[in-house]
């Protein structure tokens, strides 16, 4: 009876032996989540590649059916209703070319330009900083980088 209570209590792991295993952890933890807290931001730059696409192409067909892309001053709405500045289009598709605007990942608009900078329109955010220009993460993202 006795070397059976004396075998059950040496079983378990000694406290040495946990936490060496907890120190493992905390180093792969250290390791691992400053790669993993950088995906949000990837994300949110290919998430606005991919709206920035879908704009310029929505514009594209605007411009197939009016002969020339929207004004700066009528912008990006003139996808979802009919402009009522000059040049109005006379062929402006009933229903719109999209059915609403959305924001970029960071909640501001996206921004217009008719003529571009970087080409005949841009179509662009100022990314995680809201600001003009940048570097890496805050870097403005348009559709000349496309």
């Amino acid at each position: 009876m006795k070397n059976a209570l004396f075998r059950r209590s040496t079983a378990g792991f000694t406290l040495i032996e946990v936490m060496v295993v907890i120190v493992i952890l905390g180093i792969l933890a250290a390791l691992v989540v400053p790669k993993v807290m950088s995906r949000p931001d990837e994300a949110r730059i290919v998430a606005a590649r991919q709206d920035i696409a879908s704009l310029v192409q929505a514009l594209k067909l605007y411009r197939l059916d009016n002969q020339r892309y929207p004004s700066s001053e009528q912008g990006l709405a003139a996808l979802v209703s009919k402009p009522q500045l000059p040049p109005v289009p006379a062929g402006w598709k009933n229903g719109g070319y999209v059915e609403r605007l959305p924001r970029d990942p960071w909640g501001q608009p996206y921004l217009y330009l008719n003529p571009g900078l970087h080409g005949e329109i841009d179509v662009f955010s100022y990314g995680a900083d809201g600001q003009a220009g940048g570097e890496g993460n805050d870097a403005d993202i348009g559709n000349w980088a496309l």
